[in-house]
């Protein structure tokens, strides 16, 4: 059996009874170790589940599925993913190679971002098309995501905004000499979020008689770390957002979208400024 196992958001104790029984008697558990994070390590992982835990990064799991499923027909093979097994679309693919190859598969599921970003009070049936934030570069500044943000607003939607994440980049120079050398780890923040969304609005104003979708004073919410000790959530302006530091990763950001009074009253408790944030909903 090929099982998917997903691990929540928090640390170590947030796998459920199933996974973790199924963890511990698998032949190989592979954990999946670039789409997301949990706040604790692979060591303390180990330590906990009693075994040693095969680091599946972003090469092996795109262009090495062969391996992971590697005898999976004969043996139970478990793949560890930080939140829900399908918060990625990475993830259906493999499962989708798994059955090609005749293997039997099953799904464990757990918490995910996606219904765990009610914490703030935002309703999730309030939320529109989540969209992805990604780096940019000097030459490569997509901003296409804005579109979606455009469509959920036109609905009094909000917008779940995932940052992201460059874990085991490699280096330009070992692409050209073949080496394998990559660049440090980088999570997004939710201020250069904000500050590449600034820009945005920036170019958009440029062009005469478009409307822009939400603004610097628009209200938005910024979370990190949701579901650990150290959550930490703030909601204030786009331009205010920009300024925030919010520790270390993971943030999310959102665009706020209509709100209910009720959504109002819950997000005050995260407004540095009460009065400021009653006018942003507005």
């Amino acid at each position: 059996m090929f099982y998917v196992i997903g691990l929540g958001l928090g640390d170590v104790k947030d796998i459920t009874l199933k996974g973790l029984e199924i963890v511990k008697k698998a032949d190989r558990v592979y954990l999946e170790a670039y789409t997301s994070i949990l706040t604790v390590g692979k060591e303390a992982l180990e330590q906990f589940y009693g075994r040693e835990l095969l680091l599946a990064d972003r090469y092996l799991v795109e262009q090495g599925a062969t391996e992971i499923l590697e005898d999976a027909n004969k043996k139970d093979v478990a793949f560890l993913v930080v939140g829900d097994p399908f918060g990625a679309t990475t993830h259906t693919d493999l499962v989708l190679r798994a059955k090609e190859a005749g293997i039997a598969c099953k799904i464990i599921h757990n918490a995910s971002i996606m219904n765990a970003i009610g914490c703030c009070g935002l309703q999730l049936y309030s939320f529109g098309e989540t969209v992805s934030v990604p780096y940019w570069t000097e030459e490569w500044q997509p901003d296409s995501f804005y579109d979606k943000i455009v469509g959920n607003r036109s609905r009094g939607l909000h917008t779940l905004c995932l940052l992201d994440i460059k874990v085991k980049e490699p280096t330009l120079e070992s692409l050209m000499k073949k080496k394998k050398e990559y660049l440090p780890p980088r999570f997004m923040s939710v201020s250069e979020a904000a500050d590449q969304l600034l820009q945005i609005l920036a170019r958009k104003e440029e062009d005469k008689g478009t409307e822009l979708a939400f603004t610097a004073t628009s209200l938005c919410v910024g979370l990190a770390r949701v579901g650990s000790d150290t959550q930490t959530i703030v909601a204030c302006s786009l331009s205010e957002m920009k300024n925030e530091d919010l520790g270390p990763p993971l943030h999310s950001l959102i665009i706020c979208g209509k709100l209910h009074p009720v959504e109002v009253e819950y997000l005050t408790q995260f407004a540095k400024n009460v009065d400021q944030l009653k006018e942003l909903c507005c």
